[in-house]
């Protein structure tokens, strides 16, 4: 009997040890994915900001400047550019809307963001682009790789369409989560102007004609929870200009806009709390269920070969009876 038990804990502990690298090498890739219809939305404000009147073509501090940060999941994009490529790919129509402290729309500029469901890789397809225009990024845009590193990683600017560095700069503790902190410096560049602009005639041909330009910077900052790759909180330094042409009235520049662009509170509160439930699911995989199977598989291993020492060891000799001896008579 003991036998018999001590093979099936060793058949046990060979199958605990075999599903702990199955779950994470294995079922990790293909079970932590972005969701492929999902939706989000993020709202930003810059308060005491300066922001350009397009009617007087002169800047003016406002109490506060509002960016509305939508991403949507086209689901069927998404399954025929997987079948295209053969990977899980998500493919988000992002837009950023851009409003006035009176409610009026400043600027909006769309996105088609498609990149792979686990890896965060962009994935070249038609209809990539930002605000109508193609373009072929490389680097990540909007969330990190799940397990980030502590290294700089390429980040896409979708102002200058170019990727650059952004930096790796510490561990931090933000509302009880450990975070990873990345900035990102663009220097001054000269971008296009938005197709949607806030005042009728005015579009991008017709201020190209006066010969007024258009030039932008940013200091960007993201503190990212690692398990997830999600950032729980971004903030940026903005600044855009108007350079030269008549359309100035002779002035070299004039500010366009310029503020420090923060999260929402409300939207901090809703994103720590939804990082801290995926980071969870992500440890399932990663760190507690491997490990856990691990470790009972050893512990099956050791009961097994304990039960076998058991069986195997010599049971005590049974007791001789001695007969006594018949008594003799003479």
């Amino acid at each position: 009997m003991r036998r018999k038990a001590s093979l099936v804990l060793l058949a046990c502990a060979v199958f605990c040890a075999a599903l702990s690298p199955l779950l994470r090498w294995y079922a990790f890739p293909r079970l932590a994915r972005i969701p492929a219809g999902q939706y989000q939305a993020m709202v930003l404000e810059a308060k005491d900001a300066t922001l350009l009147d397009y009617g007087t073509m002169r800047a003016r501090r406002v109490s506060k400047v509002t960016i509305v940060q939508t991403l949507k999941g086209d689901v069927e994009a998404a399954r025929e550019i997987g079948q295209a490529t053969g990977r899980g790919v998500v493919v988000w129509d992002g837009l950023s809307y851009v409003q006035g402290p009176d409610g009026k729309m400043v600027s909006e500029i769309p996105e088609r963001y498609i990149f792979d469901a686990h890896s965060q890789a962009p994935v070249h397809a038609t209809g990539e682009m930002v605000d109508g225009d193609p373009v072929k990024r490389t680097g990540i845009e909007f969330k990190w790789p799940f397990l980030t590193q502590k290294r700089d990683y390429e980040y896409f600017d979708a102002q200058t369409r170019t990727t650059n560095p952004i930096h790796y700069g510490g561990t931090r503790t933000f509302r009880g989560l450990k975070v990873y902190y990345f900035e990102q410096t663009i220097p001054w560049t000269r971008v296009g102007m938005p197709k949607t602009m806030p005042v009728k005639g005015i579009t991008p041909e017709t201020v190209a004609r006066t010969g007024t330009t258009r030039w932008y910077t940013t200091v960007r900052r993201f503190w990212v929870e690692p398990v997830t790759g999600a950032p729980v909180y971004g903030e940026e330094t903005h600044r855009e200009e108007l350079r030269g042409g008549t359309l100035l009235g002779g002035r070299p520049r004039v500010t366009a806009f310029a503020g420090d662009v923060k999260m929402r509170e409300d939207y901090i509160e809703h994103t720590v709390a939804l990082v801290k439930h995926n980071r969870t699911l992500v440890l399932l995989l990663t760190s507690y269920l491997p490990w856990g199977f691990l470790v009972l598989g050893v512990l099956l291993l050791s009961l097994s070969l304990w039960l076998e020492a058991r069986g195997r060891r010599p049971e005590d000799p049974a007791p001789v009876e001695t007969a006594e001896p018949e008594p003799v008579s003479a």
